[in-house]
């Protein structure tokens, strides 16, 4: 490879906290590469299949998941061929890095942003294989977060594994605020909130390249729709609004009863993100 690239970016989140509008902003910078949601990591460590975990095996679950990613969501089969034949994890996350590599040199960019919320739960180990990686958490209130997570999950159930109860989903966001502040003193770490994003873009974006090390865009304001478009379209059937707001208190206020707002906004009055970068 000719080109020398940049360290890669990770954006994580909990599900419905604005991961794809956040990426689709970045994504429209000139120097990073993205690509729909590639679930690598959560369909590669074999954290439910003890025996294959213990000895480093992929997931009996990744090759299927990789072929239909590469073959049938980026038309890109071609790719298959970077994958090992033995099946550890390790090589497998390797070969993962250097096809998204090659991806990111054939756009003509210098960096590529990988964003899959999930991937989150597995932070310890990309760490371990990318350690100058860049890492973003986007943190979302718990009320906003929950009746999106609890109306998304209810219209679309297969998608989401079953319909998620008010506990499910108020487990989910915490884990998920837990794991960001746990790794929020590290300077390849940076924590975003949600709410401040939406009411003042350019400047939340403007300090996200700088953490990056690259030039702010004006173009990622004014064309982010474009790749909202393109990334929206595995978010479980929504799209992301081509307007940045804030949205989600009106979700909350229509789904949930009298008793069972106080039980979540209870819940979560533990957590403070009204935090500064």
């Amino acid at each position: 490879m000719k080109q020398k690239l940049q360290a890669p970016i990770f954006l994580f989140g909990c599900p419905r906290s604005g991961t794809t509008l956040l990426q689709s902003l970045l994504a429209t910078h000139p120097e990073i590469a993205s690509f729909p949601e590639t679930k690598f990591f959560l369909y590669g460590v074999a954290k439910y299949e003890p025996k294959r975990y213990k000895f480093g095996l992929i997931s009996r679950r990744l090759k299927p998941h990789i072929n239909q990613y590469f073959t049938d969501e980026i038309n890109r089969p071609e790719m298959l061929k970077y994958f090992p034949k033995i099946p550890l994890i390790d090589l497998y996350t390797r070969s993962f890095i250097k096809v998204l590599n090659i991806l990111t040199i054939e756009e003509n960019k210098s960096m590529w942003l990988e964003k899959t919320p999930d991937h989150l739960l597995d932070l310890d180990y990309i760490e371990k294989m990318l350690p100058e990686a860049r890492m973003i958490h986007l943190l979302r209130n718990g009320s906003d977060v929950v009746a999106s997570l609890y109306e998304v999950s209810h219209k679309y159930p297969k998608g989401w594994y079953g319909a998620w109860d008010i506990d499910r989903c108020l487990e989910r966001w915490k884990e998920s605020i837990e794991i960001s502040m746990k790794h929020s003193h590290k300077s390849n770490h940076i924590l975003v909130n949600y709410d401040q994003l939406v009411a003042d873009t350019p400047a939340i974006i403007k300090k996200i390249c700088d953490f990056l090390n690259i030039e702010f865009d004006q173009r990622m304001i004014e064309d982010y729709g474009k790749a909202a478009k393109y990334f929206s379209l595995e978010t479980g059937g929504r799209t992301v609004s081509q307007e940045i707001k804030k949205s989600g208190s009106d979700k909350f206020n229509k789904i949930f009863d009298e008793s069972q707002k106080q039980y979540i906004l209870d819940s979560i009055s533990g957590f403070n993100l009204d935090f500064n970068f």
